[in-house]
């Protein structure tokens, strides 16, 4: 499975099981937050590391300018895109 298919059985694992949900809500207060959600991930059987979740937002992004305006130069900044785990984290709340 890809990053992103993780992500999503995550998410959806995370919207039936509300332990589940507030552990990785509570990532969000850890001194490096994108570090201790992925550790999380992986306690709970998802692996999901930080360069993963990096390359992800980065290829999707990519993948996204390229459909846009031709995906030149002039393609419109796209804020917070490829961020997965803010993305992931407001998809939770």
């Amino acid at each position: 499975m890809s990053t992103v298919e993780w992500l999503d059985e995550l998410q959806n694992r995370a919207r039936r099981d509300q332990a589940v949900r507030e552990a990785l809500l509570d990532t969000r207060e850890e001194k490096n937050p994108v570090d201790a959600f992925c550790r999380k991930c992986q306690e709970l059987g998802y692996p999901i590391y930080v360069m993963d979740l990096i390359q992800a937002g980065e290829e999707f992004y990519g993948n996204m300018r390229r459909s846009t305006n031709g995906g030149g130069e002039n393609s419109p900044k796209l804020e917070g895109e490829d961020d997965f785990y803010e993305l992931f984290m407001a998809s939770l709340q």
